[in-house]
């Protein structure tokens, strides 16, 4: 992880040497708000890279230390995460150890923990850095923060760059998809995320979306996004029509405690992956939330078992990747480092453990995280949340399925598709409800799974079953 950290850094900075001395500090142009409108505290910050010019540098730093404010600590610790040379790191580094009393040197996972877990403190003027920061990396990041202080409903000082370009990791756009017989590369162990809509089914193998993190498609007649987050294990299908628009997304290069943050490209706000809602930007406060379809994680043996008509992923995607299996973050996947901190490591489980995470946001607060591995053991599992009453199938590819079952009672389950109630009656087990006598349906449960660190980082007051 550090050397994959190192890489990212050794990029930001091969950026700002070609792009500083064009970037920053230019004259104002009335005819671009991006340069026409940083204020005087943004500027200083910025002007502390300006490494080619010791009197800029020299300026802003005796400005800052004779003008020090609490919001400071995060504007002066990006300062020092994006600094060219480890001596001029050293330099800004001695200011904020003197201005906090923490001696973390440049452990930027302690000094990112300690702020975060401080009350919010940053000024408006953190918005016009963190624009003209992120700018010299990508023109595109500038929008993300330019002008929308008022514009958030998460802390900006815990989005952070994930360390590629707008769509660097680019999504798959109306991907090929070919029939099974036709996807000989696949073996039958393999993971696939697998969906369906209005009897579309399609698979996503993870060997090859774990290169793409998003695919954008219709399926079913539907326009839909099926969102990756390899840092936190997450994998969620929204579809992305609201009230007769629909939003084009992609991926924004940013993360917000280790989750991947989206973006539209018709307004440039990022959205959370996990609430599929804008969270920086005009749309916020818009009461725009996209609705969950359902998503399996299974093998794909079992998933063409059940859909024998599914689609699969081509390998010709318009990219060239190593897709075999097991390639794409192999390192990552192979411990259980961060790549990303988060604020509180709960070590309730370990980081990388996959937990099922179930929510009904419209009706309860509740949150519910069941360990994936405590379902493997119980194939039948059953709980309320809130008023919702629901039962997990878990099959023998140890994939889950949830549905509201209200008072109906499970005791048997064949780990395939075939389960029997207290009643005696047969229910078989579809991708998105429960087929009983009589014709008689039952609704699947929104739910996806994801690492326990991440989840448990995006909500704190998760309740944990192991």
């Amino acid at each position: 992880m550090l050397k994959t950290k190192r890489k990212f850094l050794f990029f930001a900075s091969l950026i700002f040497t070609f792009s500083s001395i064009l970037a920053i500090n230019l004259p104002s142009n009335p005819s671009n708000t991006v340069l026409a409108e940083v204020d005087d505290t943004a500027q200083y910050f910025l002007d502390l890279l300006r490494e080619d010019d010791p009197y800029l540098t020299a300026r802003a730093l005796k400005h800052i230390k004779e003008n020090w404010e609490k919001g400071y600590e995060i504007m002066l610790l990006e300062a020092i995460y994006f600094a060219r040379s480890k001596r001029h790191s050293n330099k800004l580094l001695q200011i904020l150890e003197q201005k906090t009393g923490k001696k973390f040197g440049l452990d930027y996972d302690k000094w990112f923990q300690w702020i975060w877990n401080k009350e919010s403190a940053y000024p408006d003027a953190y918005f016009e850095y963190k624009s003209k920061l992120h700018r010299l990396i990508d023109p595109k990041f500038g929008k993300y923060f330019l002008n929308r202080s008022h514009q958030s409903t998460i802390r900006l000082d815990e989005v952070r760059w994930g360390g590629v370009l707008q769509d660097g990791i680019p999504p798959l756009r109306n991907p090929k998809m070919i029939i099974p017989l036709e996807a000989n590369y696949l073996k039958d162990s393999a993971i696939v995320f697998g969906i369906e809509v209005n009897g579309d089914a399609r698979a996503y193998p993870k060997q090859i979306l774990a290169w793409h993190e998003m695919f954008v498609d219709e399926v079913g007649g539907v326009p839909v996004a099926g969102v990756y987050c390899t840092l936190c294990g997450t994998v969620i299908l929204y579809k992305t029509e609201h009230e007769g628009v629909n939003h084009q997304m992609g991926t924004s290069g940013f993360l917000y405690r280790s989750n991947k943050l989206m973006y539209d490209k018709a307004t440039q706000s990022l959205w959370s992956t996990l609430e599929g809602e804008p969270v920086i930007g005009p749309l916020v406060g818009k009461g725009i939330q996209l609705d969950y379809l359902s998503v399996v994680t299974t093998t794909w043996g079992e998933w063409k078992k059940r859909h024998p008509d599914t689609k699969v992923l081509s390998l010709d995607t318009g990219h060239r990747r190593d897709y075999r299996e097991g390639v794409a973050y192999r390192d990552y996947f192979a411990t259980d480092d961060l790549m990303f901190t988060v604020p509180e490591i709960d070590k309730s489980l370990k980081n990388k453990d996959e937990i099922l995470a179930i929510r009904l946001p419209e009706q309860t607060n509740e949150n519910l995280a069941i360990s994936s591995r405590f379902l493997k053991r119980k194939s039948i599992y059953q709980n309320k949340i809130g008023n919702t009453s629901f039962t997990v199938f878990t099959d023998k590819s140890g994939a889950h399925r949830v549905f509201k079952t209200g008072t109906l009672d499970f005791l048997e389950y064949d780990g395939i598709s075939t389960a029997k109630d207290s009643n005696g009656n047969t229910w078989t087990i579809e991708e998105n409800n429960l087929e009983g006598p009589n014709g008689k349906t039952i609704e699947r449960l929104h739910s996806f799974n994801a690492f326990w660190f991440g989840y448990k980082a995006a909500y704190p007051d998760v309740t944990l079953i192991k």
